[in-house]
């Protein structure tokens, strides 16, 4: 395949030493992937144009690679990859935040492409520090605003239910932060995984009644937090099991098929706290972003620890079929360019 190879002179300031041809990923129907060229984007006066070095492969977007009746195809090319990273090669006339050369984390939604385009606002400096570092943002963004969110302190003893990318992450920062944890997966190589990220107590997520009892044994009571990282039904049942009376549960998890039930008659007896941990306000999410890149600086954060496959961005099907099946040693999946 041939491509552009891209001055990165901080110095040039237009689009003018820019390929005007990008190269996509295309969802042209349910498991379906086309690559095809489009014209790179012009920018506006407050955009930079980004050359992706890579995009994370987010489960939140399984169901539009698996199909649903409600879901159009095809998808517009390099859509959805929303965990972009990558470097500045052009700005528009009105930025001020940003110059080309420089290396950043985008929020945008076209991240399965050779280029993509952000408002200056939606993109995040990854400092030289980090720069062999792949960096998904919005995903590691997101785990930073979960925890934000659950208000947990130091000293606190807290569940974590579902230990894939975004659950491994928040069991770095609770042990880091000072906090005992139990992390239950029903994968036993998630739980291993767990374990290498400082977690000392995992157990298996089986039975409801030997889950409450795993945690009486390890805690002498119930949790004082337990987070949700699955999206699952049966976990959140867990959930709201696991909790001490007055405990806060934390919903990281996206429920994306269909209804959930709940025992509100146990929620209420025990005035437990629910909170949803999911933002969509844009400047949440960059500063969720801004976070990772100062938790990574700081050591409380790995991902590198849970990037468990990397495959360029002409394996996006498999990439997507790795994360249906979720095979043994499967945790997370970029696509690099």
């Amino acid at each position: 395949m041939n491509r552009t190879t891209i001055s990165l002179d901080e110095k040039k300031n237009s689009q003018s030493t820019i390929s005007t041809t990008n190269y996509c990923a295309q969802i042209i129907s349910p498991g379906k992937i086309v690559f095809v060229e489009t014209t790179v984007p012009e920018i506006g006066p407050t955009e930079i144009l980004i050359r992706m070095e890579g995009c994370g492969v987010c489960g939140s977007n399984l169901p539009l690679w698996e199909g649903r009746p409600w879901f159009s195809y095809p998808l517009e090319p390099g859509a959805p990859g929303h965990e972009g990273w990558g470097r500045v090669v052009a700005v528009g006339k009105e930025v001020d935040m940003f110059k080309p050369g420089e290396r950043v984390a985008a929020l945008s939604f076209h991240g399965f492409a050779l280029f993509d385009k952000v408002d200056q606002s939606c993109a995040v400096l990854i400092p030289e520090e980090l720069d062999q570092c792949p960096f998904p943002g919005e995903a590691l963004g997101c785990a930073m605003n979960v925890w934000e969110r659950s208000k947990i302190e130091p000293g606190q003893q807290i569940a974590i239910i579902g230990v894939g990318f975004l659950g491994g992450l928040l069991c770095q920062l609770a042990i880091r932060s000072g906090v005992s944890v139990v992390a239950f997966s029903r994968r036993r190589f998630a739980l291993q995984t767990a374990e290498e990220c400082g977690v000392k107590h995992t157990c298996f997520l089986g039975e409801l009644s030997e889950s409450v009892e795993s945690v009486k044994q390890i805690f002498g009571k119930g949790c004082d937090c337990v987070i949700e990282a699955t999206g699952f039904q049966y976990p959140l049942t867990v959930a709201g099991a696991l909790l001490k009376n007055n405990g806060r549960l934390i919903i990281a998890g996206y429920h994306q098929d269909g209804m959930r039930q709940i025992d509100m008659q146990q929620w209420n007896w025990k005035g437990i706290d629910v909170i949803n941990a999911h933002e969509r306000d844009s400047n949440r999410y960059i500063q969720g972003m801004k976070a990772a890149v100062n938790a990574i600086l700081d050591n409380r954060l790995e991902p590198q620890l849970l990037y468990s496959h990397i495959f360029p961005l002409e394996w996006l099907g498999e990439a997507f079929e790795l994360m249906k099946n979720r095979p043994e040693g499967f945790m997370k999946t970029l696509v690099t360019l």
